[in-house]
């Protein structure tokens, strides 16, 4: 079981979400924020996967790598931001996050929009929100 430092939140009288997420997340007072920026499906030598699913993992893989930069893993993410390039990556985009993010439930947006570079299928950011620990540096 993934212990998480925020409560989600359904919402009665909202449609269940499906796919894994909840309507809101509440952040205990306190925490630390984490703000990562856009990660893209770009490996540390500027390739880029030419299939969705592999993107896709690219980009979860340098989410994950971010956020251990800034002290966090996958369970402080309370909001995912996703940006896919076309509707027909959905499902796709469904499986890997819910097989990359488990039984971890955070917020969740989803756009369909075009990127900066035409080879970016996918693009994700996050917030993650961690307890706060004295003397850590900031």
């Amino acid at each position: 079981m993934t212990t998480t430092t925020y409560r989600g939140v359904d919402v009665p009288g909202v449609r269940a979400p499906a796919g894994g997420f909840v309507h809101a997340t509440v952040v205990p007072a306190g925490s630390d924020l984490v703000f990562v920026s856009g990660q893209t499906p770009e490996d540390i030598d500027g390739s880029v996967p030419t299939d969705f699913e592999h993107q896709a993992r690219m980009a979860w893989r340098n989410v994950e790598r971010t956020l251990s930069a800034a002290g966090c893993t996958l369970d402080h993410v309370a909001k995912v931001n996703m940006y896919i390039r076309d509707r027909c990556y959905r499902e796709q985009n469904r499986n890997v996050r819910n097989e990359v993010l488990g039984d971890r439930r955070p917020a969740l947006t989803v756009l369909v929009t075009d990127h900066w570079d035409d080879a970016w299928l996918i693009e994700i950011e996050v917030v993650a929100a961690r307890p706060p620990a004295s003397g850590r540096p900031s």
